[in-house]
């Protein structure tokens, strides 16, 4: 079986659940087997340590290593996952520096003994090359490094070139990582390098090349040769590089993968500008990579882009292992050296991944996580109960259970004489000395006096009486339930039959709250003046809809104060009609958004945005084409791209205002004019 590397900068661990196919399902687990990957590469996971839940953890059947931004929340963050049944590392370290120290150790990476460090660390005078100090430069979680017997994997998330002010972070830390590459390169060792590097190789890499250059000033030659692509292209087999080479810088080490099985591709773009919509349209660049040493060109059968892969403003790219490789001359099954020594030979299992196996970086040992297992685990493995005390358990509950009366006698308990309540709890009082016999507690309790007892026990026995608790008012379940009286706050007297219909009811005997609001009401509108307001359906006066503000009574008083407070419902004892559908028609004027403009070429409503240039407009909104940049990244006229489709907000209401005006002054006018 083919060892899959796929790397993916999900701008947020949670942000692809939120699209097809990973919205079905939701579980890494899941993710992974539709990537059919066996190390994935996460970056910019953009949370904090405290944030980590099991789901991302513990993944049944993988491994994980985290680098976290230390000071920053929400920002950057890598993430490698291995799968246990395919592939181990034997050592894990975070940054670039080794500056950083192992979990639970003050001990920095590069400090410990050469046996059990991964090695190739800048130089003192490597570091003096770059204006960050190593400490700054690996606090923001931008470098998981792995190391197989086969390789060193850097899982890497590049600083991003966004303004001037992290020019100098940016370039230090390309700076450093080239440094990191040729130093493990020299050493002997096989190095893979993926992630966002955030440069694009080219002019074949990036649709607006040459839309920057005009912007910028820069002609071919002076765009290939910027700082940070000159760098990249430095380490790069056929890196274009003009002039002569840097310092320490003279060879090439590494290989484009996915452009070396694609040399000539047009469009095979990674990131798009999503506040744009450029992705439809293709208009994007190649930022994301997988690079390996010149030594493992061999070991590669296959790499693309998974462009239809949505999640993100980027797109997954993999690269795909042989399943036999030649290392020092002589081929090997690609299991034996992606693990430790001794769990595989000639592609066959020998021994399971165990605890041993896990490395101290690995997210599985963080304190919050440590010595947990997942949902499978505990579902699939029974925990062991002590014998004796189960048995005294069950004991208890079988004679506790004896005196439970059934539904019958519980019935028939109902229907008798009601008894004191002194009485139950003296029958009950017995039951509980057994029960406590059986279940002995460490801790005696002085024994509770007669007049302490307020309440019976739950569960009494067959013929004993039970008081019935009050019951509490329920929640509000709907809207009506706001209009309709708690049935708590006519008073504490419980009914004890209903009312006849021949006999007056009296306020708060014998009906429910709203019975006596309909009462009420029909009284009230019995002494208004107002005929029309008048009315023999009883439908009417139950329907919440009817009852104004207004018309609202305090039904804990009194009914002498209820016919008070209805002479004061009304004000100047006149009833006031308000038009439904006037107040609806008011209240949508009120929230509903203006229409949008159709957009001159295609006809579509326009979508809006606001401007965030810094400027007088700053802050305006304005509307446009709702459809996506073409692949000239140009507005077109005529084309089913964006056309030039663009107006102020403002203008638009204006326009708007005067339109209704001039519609509602033609529908006031009088007929024949």
């Amino acid at each position: 079986m083919a060892l899959r590397i796929t790397t993916w900068n999900v701008n947020g661990i949670r942000n692809p659940f939120q699209y097809q196919p990973w919205q079905s399902k939701k579980t890494f687990e899941a993710m992974f087997e539709i990537l059919e990957a066996d190390i994935v590469i996460f970056q910019e996971t953009k949370i904090q340590r405290k944030d980590l839940r099991d789901d991302m953890v513990l993944v049944p059947g993988w491994d994980c290593y985290w680098s976290l931004p230390r000071h920053k929340k929400g920002y950057s963050g890598v993430v490698i996952y291995t799968k246990q049944s395919v592939c181990a590392p034997i050592r894990a370290e975070e940054g670039i520096t080794g500056i950083l120290c192992p979990p639970k150790s003050s001990t920095s990476f590069v400090d410990l003994p050469n046996e059990i460090q991964i090695g190739g660390y800048p130089t003192a005078a490597q570091l003096a090359n770059s204006n960050i100090d190593a400490a700054t430069l690996d606090s923001e979680g931008r470098c998981v490094v792995l190391e197989f017997p086969a390789f060193v994997l850097l899982g890497v998330y590049s600083p991003a070139n966004r303004d001037e002010s992290r020019d100098d972070f940016r370039l230090g830390f390309l700076d450093l990582l080239d440094a990191r590459v040729r130093n493990l390169i020299a050493m002997g060792k096989n190095v893979v390098l993926s992630g966002d590097l955030n440069i694009s190789r080219e002019e074949l890499d990036t649709a607006n090349a040459e839309v920057s250059m005009r912007k910028m000033g820069l002609s071919d030659e002076d765009y290939v040769s910027t700082p940070s692509r000159r760098l990249f292209n430095q380490l790069l087999e056929n890196g274009k590089v003009l002039g002569d080479r840097d310092e320490g810088r003279e060879t090439q080490v590494m290989w484009d993968i996915c452009r070396g099985f694609h040399p000539d591709r047009k469009g095979m773009f990674t990131c798009w500008e999503q506040k744009t919509n450029a992705r439809p349209g293709n208009y994007g660049a190649r930022i994301d990579y997988i690079l390996c040493s010149l030594s493992m060109k061999d070991w590669f059968c296959s790499s693309n882009i998974q462009e239809g892969l949505m999640g993100s403003d980027h797109c997954p790219v993999y690269a795909v292992l042989k399943n036999r490789v030649q290392v020092e001359g002589r081929g090997v099954d690609l299991l034996d050296v992606m693990n430790p020594a001794g769990m595989f030979l000639n592609g066959i299992r020998q021994r399971e991944y165990s605890k041993k196996d896990i490395l101290p970086l690995s997210g599985k040992l963080i304190p919050e996580f440590d010595g947990r297992r997942n949902i499978r685990d505990m579902f699939s493995r029974k925990p062991s109960l002590v014998q004796t005390k189960t048995t005294d358990i069950c004991s208890a509950e079988t004679e506790f259970d004896a005196c439970v009366p059934s539904s019958e006698e519980f019935l028939a308990a109902e229907q008798s004489p009601r008894r004191k309540v002194s009485t139950s709890v003296t029958q009950s009082a017995p039951l509980l000395g057994n029960t406590s016999n059986s279940l002995p507690s460490p801790n005696k309790k002085r024994p509770l006096e007669k007049k302490s007892i307020a309440q019976p026990p739950k569960r009494l026995k067959p013929g004993s009486s039970m008081v019935v608790p009050p019951q509490i008012a329920k929640s509000q379940q709907n809207l009506q339930g706001f209009f309709r009286p708690k049935a708590g706050s006519i008073g504490s007297i419980k009914p004890t039959s209903a009312p006849s219909k021949t006999q007056p009811a009296q306020a708060g005997i014998g009906e429910s709250a709203y019975d006596l609001l309909e009462k009420t009401t029909k009284t009230q509108r019995s002494q208004t003046p107002d005929s029309s307001l008048r009315t023999s359906s009883p439908e009417v006066l139950r329907t919440p809809q009817r009852i104004s503000a207004r018309e609202t009574i305090d039904i804990t008083s009194s009914p002498e104060d209820s016919s008070l407070n209805s002479n004061k419902a009304t004000p100047q004892g006149k009833g006031r009609i308000y038009d439904e559908v006037e107040s609806k028609k008011s209240w949508s004027k009120l929230f509903t958004k203006p229409a949008a403009p159709m957009c001159e070429s295609h006809s579509e409503p326009c979508i809006s945005f606001q401007t965030k240039k810094s400027g007088m407009n700053c802050g305006r909104s304005f509307w446009m084409c709702p459809r996506p940049l073409g692949p000239s990244g140009d507005k077109e006229k005529n084309t089913e791209w964006r056309c030039n489709t663009f107006i102020w907000c403002s203008d638009w209401d204006a326009i708007s205002a005067r339109e209704r005006d001039s519609r509602a002054s033609t529908s006031a006018a009088p007929n024949g004019r």
